[in-house]
């Protein structure tokens, strides 16, 4: 490797660690308290997938 293959690949790795820093720090501020509720009622409806209740046959 030469000494401009080392500072390159020191580049990459430095722009990486920050790029997966900043998206660390994004999705602690914004995302990590947020809770969706699903039911499964909308969601089969949503793609058209009849939903039965638990325990009955099919």
């Amino acid at each position: 490797m030469t000494i401009s293959d080392k500072r390159l690949l020191r580049h990459l790795l430095t722009a990486v660690l920050i790029k997966l820093v900043l998206l660390s720090v994004l999705w602690w501020l914004f995302i990590r308290d947020s809770h969706v509720s699903v039911d499964p009622n909308i969601v089969g409806n949503r793609f058209g997938v009849p939903t039965s209740t638990q325990g009955a046959s099919k």
